[in-house]
């Protein structure tokens, strides 16, 4: 098998883990408070991305706690996941997933707002028309399509879903900047998330007995949303020979998501969360053409 259709497969495996996550957000939280589920699936998460990051960069690995690197990793994991996902969790517990899930794919946009205002990249016409068109579907989603009268469903979870964006958005410009394997990163933030989750637990949330199928859902969403799936996809764009193009890819998830969140949540699908999801992806993608590989 060739190196192209290797990467197919990787980035395809990588695209059908992430179309569930959404509904097993819903889901899993049913069961538990969103500091519970942030504790046990980052938890996950930091035993998988140590064995990555272990295969990958044991070097970098062994400097965990050089006064630099520990730095990086106690800001990075403050961000993400401590922040990113109980913010995100919350926007999940109070808006359908359909509507979350659009709102928080934003989030490709505001990197490029803010790859303009702190790495001083050009804010070209083509980004400016993306981010116009992607904007006009989140107000779609927000409105549930009732744009003149501007009425929004549900603004605390609009909002709540939006500011996920920013935050993630700030955790790769701060990312970017730190030259360590990805991995390497990764576990450190998820390292330390997890200590500043178990701690707000303690002080704010309560480590009460929960239901073992709800375990298993913040154990797959650890695997899943945060974890393997990482692997998968890095995987994949080691192995293309068009980078950009098989980036774009990761775009067919939340469609995919739609069909788990229809079939398994019962979620009736709003034609303004299906307008206004195109909407966000093909302002996304616009801002992609042209980009070099």
């Amino acid at each position: 098998m060739t190196n192209s259709k290797k990467s197919i497969l990787f980035a395809l495996g990588a695209i059908l883990f992430w179309s569930t996550v959404a509904t097993a957000f819903k889901l899993t939280l049913h069961g538990m408070s969103n500091s519970q589920l942030l504790f046990f699936s980052s938890l996950t998460s930091v035993v998988v991305l140590f064995f990555i990051a272990s295969k990958k960069s044991s070097k970098e690995l062994k400097q965990f706690f050089s006064k630099h690197h520990l730095k990086n990793n106690v800001a990075l994991g403050l961000i993400n996941p401590f922040i990113y996902y109980l913010i995100l969790f919350e926007a999940y517990s109070v808006l359908q997933a359909q509507e979350a899930q659009a709102l928080n794919l934003t989030w490709p946009l505001i990197i490029s707002v803010f790859s303009a205002l702190f790495l001083k990249q050009k804010l070209s016409i083509r980004i400016m028309v993306g981010l116009i068109i992607a904007f006009t579907g989140v107000v779609i989603i927000a409105t549930r399509g009732n744009l003149l009268s501007l009425h929004f469903h549900n603004l605390y979870g609009v909002i709540l879903a939006l500011s996920s964006s920013f935050i993630w958005a700030s955790f790769w410009i701060l990312n970017l900047l730190d030259s360590r394997e990805e991995s390497v990163k990764l576990f450190g933030s998820f390292f330390f998330g997890t200590i500043f989750t178990g701690l707000y637990i303690l002080f704010f949330g309560s480590f009460e007995p929960v239901d073992y199928k709800y375990i298993i859902g913040a154990v797959y969403i650890g695997l899943f949303e945060m974890g393997i799936t990482f692997f998968l996809w890095l995987k994949a764009l080691s192995l293309s020979e068009n980078k950009a193009k098989t980036s774009t890819m990761v775009y067919l998830f939340p469609v995919i998501s739609l069909f788990f969140i229809a079939l398994v949540l019962k979620e009736k699908l709003f034609i303004s969360s299906i307008i206004g999801l195109v909407l966000i992806v093909c302002g996304i993608l616009i801002q992609q053409i042209g980009k070099k590989d």
